[in-house]
Parts: structure tokens; C-alpha cells; sequence
């Protein structure tokens, strides 16, 4: 009997939307670099992704800020100032015609010879990507995802340290084709002792004893914006929140669990390695979430326009 051909996952994340490129708009297919661009041949560079409502960057300057800091701790230097590239993502966002949307903030090192010797690349590519980024369902998002814990590891101290948002997520890739191949939705690392860093593109939170936790930056876990939006909101709704390192065990025997991302949001768990999490939606997600949405359409509402 012939083989069936395999039916191909619709791609949500595509964009024809015009993107900036080193400071001019271009069209995507004019968004190119060089085959021998280190972002290309060695990940070499870092990215920032955001989301804009009502054609508002929601905290740009936070995301600015924290590529700021990727871009230091790889010794790139960029030829544009944070206005002038907040003025790009506005750019963007107009061209985009999206009232809401994504947008992929890219770096890369540059042209420079086959070898990884950075020495030779003088001038790094720049690139502002829109696009229509959906995640997960609506009735996905109401029921909650599930997931596995990977065999890939997040190693500590021994690497390129987690707050830099590198080009190269090999380790969130396998580990996300280990969810693919368990047909669950994500998958989480832990790092090298055990200890829960955070899923393959987003942060992790657990409710435990009524308080809020999610792992440190040093137990491998990013920086966040959302987690940090989170962690800031979180006592204004009278709930405890702390960095505190989890294993496998706190995953298992939370109250509550749930991921979040800036372009995740906020996604409640409903099973961690075929364990049921107690309660999904719970309380705490479903109050969290609502203060959320109050925040971005405090600060990316119509009353700005």
C-alpha cells in the first residue's frame, strides 16, 4: 500500500508584512541576509519578541533595555539608537495595517569569513519582523496545555547564560520535537541539578501553599518580561510572589500551574508527565490574567491613540 503523504501543520507565525532592515522598510522577501552571515552560519546574535495592541508596543522599553543587555554580553554594537528603533516598530506596526499583532526584533553579527572568528564582522543586520503570531487555541488557552519534562538539559554556569536571547535555540527545539513526538504542547528543561529552568519558549509559575513562584534567572530560566510584569502585578492582587528554585516534585503537587511568554501570554497547565495539576484554570491564573489584560489596555489601550 502507498504511503499516505503527512498533512503539514499550518504555520501561524508567516508574514508578507513589510519588515524594517537596517533603516528602511523593505518587503519580507527583501528581508535576506548573507550565506555567510554568523547569524546564519553560527547563531550568532540575539532577538527580542514583543507584542503590540491596539498598534501600541506593549513595554518596548523594557524589551529595548533587555536587548541592550543580550547585545553587550556578545560585544555587538548596532548603529541605531533605542529611539530610533522605537520609531521602526512603530513603523512596522503602520505598515502592518494590525490593530494587534508580534513583532521579532533580530540581530545579527553580521557578513564575515566561513570561520567563527567574529573579527571580521564589522556590520551587523537589523531586522524588525510583524507578524500574526497565535500559539495556542482559544479552547486550548480555556483548557490548558500539557506537558512533558525534556531529556535536553538547560546547563548553568558552564555556557552562554540564560538572560541572553541568542539566535541559537537548538535546546528549546529538540526539547519542543520531544513534546511534538509525546503529542502533548510543550516540554520543560531542567537544568544539569535537577532543578526546573523553564519550557522551550516560556516561563514557568507554580502556586504553592497560595504563593506564586517561578524559578530564578540563575537556575536557567530568561528574564522574562512577561514573568517580570507578573511578578510586579502579582502583590497588587494581594497574592505572595518569589524567585524560589522547583524540582519535578513542586511541578507535580502544585495548586496551580501555568506558562507565560510575550507571545505565549498566559497559558494554564492542565498535566505535567501525565499528572494531573490540581486545579486548571485555577483561581490565582484566572485573577493574574485578568489584571494582565487590565495592564495592557491601561498602557496600550484606544485612550493613547
Amino acid at each position: 500500500m502507498q504511503a499516505q503523504p503527512q498533512t503539514q501543520p499550518k504555520c501561524h507565525t508567516k508574514t508578507k508584512y513589510s519588515c524594517w532592515k537596517n533603516g528602511e522598510l523593505v518587503s519580507a522577501d527583501q528581508a535576506v541576509v548573507s550565506i555567510y552571515d554568523h547569524g546564519l552560519l553560527y547563531g550568532d546574535g540575539c532577538f527580542e519578541g514583543l507584542r503590540f495592541y491596539h498598534r501600541h508596543p506593549f513595554r518596548l522599553d523594557r524589551h529595548l533595555a533587555r536587548l541592550r543587555r543580550s547585545l553587550s554580553a556578545l560585544a555587538i554594537t548596532v548603529p541605531y539608537t533605542d529611539d530610533t528603533l522605537a520609531q521602526a516598530v512603530m513603523a512596522c506596526i503602520a505598515s502592518s495595517g494590525m490593530g494587534d499583532g508580534y513583532l521579532r526584533i533580530l540581530v545579527t553579527r553580521g557578513e564575515g569569513d566561513m570561520g567563527l572568528n567574529p573579527r571580521n564582522c564589522t556590520a551587523p543586520n537589523v531586522f524588525i519582523i510583524p507578524a500574526s503570531l497565535s500559539l495556542v487555541s482559544d479552547e486550548t488557552r480555556r483548557q490548558g496545555v500539557s506537558l512533558i519534562t525534556s531529556s535536553i538539559k538547560r546547563a548553568v554556569g558552564t555556557g552562554l547564560d540564560a538572560r541572553v536571547k541568542s539566535l541559537n535555540y537548538l535546546h528549546s527545539v529538540l526539547a519542543r520535537a520531544e513534546a511534538n513526538a509525546a503529542g502533548v504542547d510543550e516540554a520543560i528543561l531542567l537544568n544539569q541539578f535537577g532543578q526546573v529552568a523553564e519550557c522551550s519558549a516560556e516561563n514557568i509559575f507554580v502556586v504553592k501553599a497560595g504563593s506564586l513562584l517561578t524559578p530564578p534567572v540563575q537556575d536557567g530560566a530568561l528574564e522574562g518580561i512577561t514573568r517580570e510584569t507578573l511578578l510586579e502585578l502579582a502583590p497588587q492582587q494581594g497574592l505572595e510572589a518569589r524567585e524560589q528554585s522547583l524540582t519535578s516534585y513542586d511541578l507535580y503537587t502544585a495548586e496551580e500551574c501555568f506558562i507565560c511568554g510575550s507571545g505565549a501570554r498566559l497559558i494554564p497547565v492542565k498535566t505535567i508527565d501525565g499528572r494531573q495539576i490540581a486545579q486548571c484554570p485555577g483561581p490565582v491564573y484566572q485573577r493574574l490574567s485578568l489584571a494582565y489584560k487590565a495592564l495592557i489596555d491601561d498602557e496600550c489601550g484606544e485612550k493613547r491613540q
